[in-house]
């Protein structure tokens, strides 16, 4: 949805006065199209005294990630992690899901001059958010009343949604990986396939730009939690957020983590795994778009060519 019109615009702009002109009848608004948003058209709103932010996607099946972000946060939120606070969910008064919720305070984390201390403090939540109890696997848990949709065992988590024998495919296809290298992944995924411990709650995405901060760097808001699962341990959360840290700053993540060294020596090689796997569905649009010079540099990375601590 990068390639907005400004008809669409306007059209979704006119939907958001509508959804704020029904939930605040009494109060004087203005909006304003927001950009950043890769699959929602995002408004900021001034209504009153009340800054709020209107998140509208026109495709129907979006109101199941906008439920599981309300009740994630929710749940988030109980534990005193800093999260957004979301006054509404719904696709009923307009005919495309939508999210109300108040306006965050602070800028993206990203290039802050406290950078180190800021992701040192994400590890620290991440470990928080991993004590959260969840039920089932995947994208659709305790937060879905459905139980069709709901993958019976982890097996079939990895297998039928996260889909690791297609993931791996991709990669060996396009031989971006040795065939050491995926015969230690395969061994490695034998393992995994057996695990048997409690699942948890994963944000899906602890990165930077998802992290608001104020001028000092203290967290205002750990936001986007559309792509929370519910998994086991730490290591699909741990994966993400390591994947483009330096080497000085994945430390500090592993600090406010507070991972024992010997833990965590054990727990490197499924956290590469993950890693691996999360980059195959953007090799495969690469792949699709024939972009070569990029496949290639993809192929170095995934190869470890660029790691400068092991020979």
């Amino acid at each position: 949805m990068t390639n907005r019109s400004k008809g669409d615009i306007a059209r979704f702009a006119k939907l958001s006065r509508q959804l704020i002109s029904y939930h605040f009848p009494k109060k004087k608004f203005t909006i304003k199209p927001l950009g950043g948003g890769l699959t929602n058209y995002v408004f900021a709103v001034h209504a009153g005294s009340d800054s709020l932010v209107v998140r509208i996607n026109d495709k129907p099946e979006k109101i199941h990630f906008f439920l599981k972000e309300q009740w994630a946060v929710a749940k988030a939120k109980e534990k005193g992690i800093p999260v957004p606070e979301i006054l509404e969910v719904g696709n009923d008064i307009i005919p495309h899901p939508y999210m109300i919720s108040r306006k965050i305070e602070g800028e993206e984390a990203t290039h802050h001059k406290c950078r180190l201390d800021i992701i040192k403090n994400v590890g620290h939540y991440a470990a928080v958010i991993h004590t959260i109890p969840t039920k089932g696997f995947g994208h659709t848990f305790d937060w879905s009343q459905n139980t069709l949709s709901k993958n019976d065992t982890w097996k079939d988590y990895l297998e039928c949604e996260l889909n690791v024998g297609h993931r791996l495919s991709i990669l060996k296809k396009h031989k971006l990986l040795p065939e050491k290298m995926a015969a230690r992944i395969n061994k490695e995924l034998n393992k995994i396939r057996k695990w048997e411990q409690p699942t948890c709650l994963h944000h899906g995405d602890l990165r930077l730009k998802n992290i608001m901060v104020n001028k000092a760097g203290d967290i205002t808001a750990i936001i986007d939690w559309e792509n929370c699962i519910s998994s086991m341990g730490p290591y699909w959360d741990t994966s993400i957020a390591l994947h483009d840290l330096s080497i000085d700053a994945q430390w500090r993540y592993l600090e406010g983590y507070e991972f024992p060294h010997q833990k965590l020596k054990k727990m490197i090689p499924a956290i590469k795994v993950f890693n691996f796997l999360n980059y195959a569905p953007e090799i495969e649009k690469i792949i699709q778009q024939k972009e070569k010079t990029k496949l290639d540099h993809y192929k170095l990375r995934l190869q470890g060519v660029l790691d400068l601590f092991s020979i």
